[in-house]
């Protein structure tokens, strides 16, 4: 009988300890429950006055004035006039360019992308660009930058590489800022070949970007066949040594677009010219 009172009274305290052991267990996991969520809180308290602190500090965009000193809508669509077509060129130097606000506004109809410079240089942004352009609804060209002393062939191969056809909805462009120093002559010599070249591969002949002052001092006479975009920083339309027709003109180098930051140039058509007179052709 004793055996079994002394087997009884073992049990119970097995019990007792067990239950006091569990409550303990239950106490320890809801005080780290409490504190993990303390300091949840505590660090979504962190995260929310940096956040707040970050949208205090965050600088206004500089204002932008214009050649008369009045201020100038950043929101503005056209600084030129809105009755003309207008359009915009861009390369890495825009950074990333929100194309879904871009393509909202119905003024900017069409875009050159720079896809490449010299015998091996490409845009670093022409392939986002290209891609995101077309999906947001706007005409698309590229172009080349182009450098005199590389060879042509080399050149062309890296725009070509670049530029696919099937990928055009603009004839392609080559920028011509520069004559390396060469003499006038040497230098449309070289300009001449690569635009022969590239009409070649591409069946069509290229649109030709260039300075009015630049034209005027090595061009006059030269590419007649072409058509140009002219560019001039003016009020005033530009007006060529030879007075021929140009088709475009890059009127502003410091053009504001919502969608892309900081400057952006800026063209429309002249006259009565328009984008069927660039299309590509497939």
């Amino acid at each position: 009988m004793k055996k079994l009172i002394y087997i009884l009274v073992i049990l119970l305290v097995s019990m007792a300890i067990g239950e006091t052991s569990m409550a303990k267990t239950k106490k320890r996991r809801a005080k780290a429950k409490t504190t993990a969520v303390a300091k949840k809180k505590k660090t979504a308290r962190k995260t929310s006055k940096k956040t707040k602190a970050k949208a205090v500090v965050k600088p206004a965009p500089e204002p932008v004035y214009d050649a008369d000193g009045d201020l100038v809508n950043p929101y503005l669509q056209c600084e030129d006039t809105c009755d003309h077509v207008h359009g915009i060129d861009l390369s890495h130097y825009q950074g990333e360019v929100f194309w879904e606000t871009v393509g909202e506004n119905t003024k900017m109809a069409y875009v050159y992308l720079k896809a490449s410079e010299g015998g091996d240089r490409i845009d670093s942004y022409f392939e986002r660009n290209i891609d995101l352009a077309h999906r947001y609804g706007l005409k698309v060209g590229s172009y080349h930058f182009y450098r005199p002393k590389t060879p042509q062939e080399v050149q062309l191969r890296n725009f070509m590489a670049q530029c696919l056809p099937g990928e055009q909805d603009l004839i392609p462009m080559v920028d011509v800022e520069t004559n390396a120093n060469l003499p006038t002559e040497e230098f449309c010599d070289s300009l001449m070949k690569f635009l022969q070249l590239m009409e070649g591969a591409y069946r069509q002949k290229p649109l030709i970007y260039t300075y009015r002052n630049f034209y005027n001092k090595h061009l006059v006479g030269k590419i007649d066949d072409y058509q140009l975009m002219i560019a001039m920083y003016t009020n005033e339309e530009p007006e060529l040594a030879d007075g021929r027709d140009y088709t475009l003109w890059q009127y502003s180098a410091k053009g504001r677009i919502v969608g892309v930051n900081g400057y952006v140039d800026k063209s429309r058509f002249m006259g009565r010219h328009g984008l069927r007179e660039i299309r590509y052709r497939h």
